[in-house]
Parts: C-alpha cells; sequence; structure tokens
C-alpha cells in the first residue's frame, strides 16, 4: 500500500505496526507514545494523558486535522477509546475520511437495547441482560455500552452505574472468555481466529482484559461463531475488522458483544493474510474479502499486558533491553513513572500450549515487575 495513513486510539500500537507491515507510512495517535509505536510511525502525537484512559476530544481533532495536511494521506483508521465518543468518528475532517464503522452504526451496536434485541431475533443465545438495576442484585454485574477493555465492569451490588446513561446489567454467566476476531464487508464476514481471552481482577475491577492466546482451534466453537457471524454481519452492516467477544462452556457459547473496530488481539495474527490485517481491514471496507483462509503457524501465540503492582519507575537498562527484546512491546522510556495498577508494557510468547504459554508469559511478567522500582536509578 501507498500513502500515509493514521491510526486513532488509546493505544495504537498494533494498528501502527500491521500498517507499516502493509507498506504504508504511519501517523499515530494515542495516549502512551511507547518505543515501538514511534518506530512504526513517521510522527506520533498525543491524544490524552495516559492516567486517564480516555481521549480528549480537543487534543484528537487537533492532531486529525494536523495529519489531515500530509501529503498522500489515506484516511484514519479509529481504534479503542471511540466508544463514548462517537461524535468524533462523524466530525468532518476535510482531506483525511474515516476507514471504519460509521458512528451511527458503531452507537447501534453499543446500543444494549438494540443489540440484545436483535440476539434474541436472530435466536442466538446471550447472558440475561437488563437495561434496569435488578431487585436483587447478587450475582449481576453493571456494565457500560461505551466502554472497554473490562474497566467498566462492576459487582451491581455496589450500586454503580459505571456508564451513566448507558449503563446496563448482566447476570454472571460461567464461561471461558474468548473473542472471534473477524473481517467484514458488510454482508459476509472471514475469521481471521478465536482467541482466548486474557481477563483477570485488577484493584477494585474484576474483569480487566490482560491479554490473549491464539488460534483456538475448536471446530464446533468456530462453526457457532461462523454462523453467529452470517446473521450478524448482514443485520448490523458491520465492515472492516472487529471481534464479536462470547463466553463459552464446551461447545455452548453466549454472545456478549461487539468491537467493531480493530482490536488487540489482531497483533496474535500479523501473519493471517501477505499483507497483514490493517490491510485486510482496508481492503474489506471496500467490499474485497480475502479469498484464502487465515493462515497460522503450528501452536498458538500469547500477549500478556504486565500492569505495575506499586508506584514505580521504568530505569534505562531496562527498557533499553525490553526495546531490544522481539518478545516486548508496548515499552515505554526511561523514566516513564506508573502508579498501581497502570499497563507497563506487553510481552508475547508462543509454545504448544495454552497453559505453557500462560505460564512462561506470567513469570517473565513476574521478573520484570521486580526490576521495577520507584528507586531505580537513571543513567545520566
Amino acid at each position: 500500500m501507498q500513502g500515509t495513513l493514521v491510526v486513532a486510539g488509546l493505544w495504537v500500537r498494533p494498528l501502527a505496526e500491521s500498517a507499516r507491515q502493509a507498506g504504508w507510512k504511519v501517523i499515530a495517535l494515542d495516549l502512551f507514545g511507547d518505543t515501538d509505536t514511534r518506530r512504526a510511525s513517521i510522527r506520533w502525537e498525543r491524544i490524552g494523558e495516559p492516567s486517564s484512559l480516555a481521549i480528549a476530544p480537543a487534543l484528537l481533532r487537533d492532531a486529525l486535522h494536523d495529519a489531515a495536511r500530509e501529503p498522500g494521506v489515506a484516511g484514519w483508521v479509529a481504534g479503542s477509546g471511540f466508544e463514548a465518543l462517537t461524535e468524533e468518528l462523524e466530525a468532518p475532517i476535510t482531506g483525511l475520511p474515516l476507514l471504519g464503522m460509521p458512528a451511527a452504526a458503531i452507537r447501534r451496536v453499543r446500543d444494549p437495547a438494540t443489540f440484545f434485541s436483535l440476539l434474541d431475533g436472530l435466536r442466538l443465545e446471550h447472558p440475561e441482560v437488563a437495561l434496569e438495576p435488578p431487585a436483587a442484585p447478587e450475582g449481576w454485574l453493571a456494565k457500560s455500552a461505551a466502554g472497554s477493555g473490562g474497566w467498566h465492569i462492576h459487582p451491581a451490588e455496589n450500586g454503580a452505574r459505571p456508564g451513566g446513561r448507558a449503563t446496563y446489567w448482566q447476570r454472571m454467566q460461567v464461561g471461558v472468555p474468548l473473542s472471534a476476531l473477524f473481517v467484514a464487508d458488510g454482508r459476509r464476514a472471514v475469521l481471521v481466529a478465536l482467541n482466548r481471552l486474557i481477563v483477570r481482577p485488577l484493584g477494585g475491577l474484576p474483569f480487566v482484559y490482560h491479554g490473549a492466546l491464539g488460534p483456538i482451534r475448536d471446530a464446533a466453537l468456530t462453526r457457532h461463531m461462523e454462523a453467529a457471524l452470517s446473521a450478524l454481519v448482514p443485520a448490523l452492516g458491520l465492515r472492516g475488522l472487529a471481534s464479536l467477544d462470547f463466553l463459552a462452556d464446551g461447545s455452548h457459547a453466549w454472545l456478549l458483544e461487539i468491537n467493531a473496530r480493530p482490536t488487540a488481539t489482531m497483533a496474535l495474527h500479523p501473519g493471517a493474510w501477505p499483507g497483514g490485517l490493517m490491510q485486510a481491514h482496508v481492503q474489506a471496507l471496500q467490499g474485497e474479502l480475502p479469498r484464502q483462509p487465515a493462515f497460522h503457524p503450528a501452536g498458538l501465540r500469547g500477549c500478556l499486558t504486565v500492569f505495575a503492582d506499586r508506584a514505580c519507575r521504568m530505569g534505562l537498562a531496562l527498557s533499553a533491553e525490553l526495546a531490544l527484546s522481539a518478545n516486548a512491546h508496548d515499552v515505554p522510556a526511561p523514566g516513564a513513572c506508573f502508579a498501581e495498577g497502570e499497563p507497563v508494557c506487553t510481552l508475547s510468547g508462543a509454545g504448544d500450549s495454552m497453559e505453557a504459554v500462560l505460564a512462561a508469559l506470567d513469570a517473565r511478567g513476574a521478573r520484570l515487575r521486580e526490576r521495577l522500582g520507584a528507586r531505580e536509578e537513571l543513567a545520566i
């Protein structure tokens, strides 16, 4: 691909690397500006404070207008963080078209009444949901339709309304969290992979996204998700790279939500098709889906976000070591400081089994946290 592609979101490193893989020059707009995000880009701009985990609309608009002046710019792709900012997706930027789902379509996908009514009409199972607080909140979760990454999920009994008017309630459902990554053209979808989501408590939040493992090779679940997508894609007009989150117990599945945008699990599958997943995303928006099934090497890959377990700082030696590692990503600059619970970086690995890959990632994450410290000296 020729020209320049703009990627924007809370965190855009996988999008930036995939766009560069396809041959675009990349302008990256996010909160963190990590070492590898900048390395994949010709320019990076901050569009919000990392501690806020929110995009600042004024900074976003200024950055998009700046990017629109880049010669040969093709458009911009929205990643995470726009669930609560859909109006920014429809703000006109002269010379910089949005390459993704339009705002009105995303609002429909994220509206609980619309989405779960559609699932019921299509006879697609989902956990029990309510649009008003349940009378007996034990065993229920309060969720925000405008949230992502699990940061918006709270036990219903604490009375939280994480999304304000966008809050809805879901009865807790036993199952393994998974996600079906797919690319669609508005009429049909091609599955990239099923991925096991690593969802764990963080601080007072019970279900925060920590990473993923994939591809999960399960023929029954694959057929189940392909059938669900064959109904959902035309009903919702889904286009581009997106994911369908669900819970599974054996071959039984309950659908949770659709992320109508490129998601973090794309980082596990850079070789799914020649040119990568960002190229597949843009081509799908133009009506062209991959003609071959996604390619996956033997075994599976995993990625794990390492969160700070205390106030700490990234030292010069550790930052340099991580920057040279092929299995460390989202590497912060030397001197970066973290509060307890903030993301530090991402680790990746591969192996023959889910258990082995996850155990190795957890062990490396523990060693990395041990090397972070408020008193680690920086070279002068």
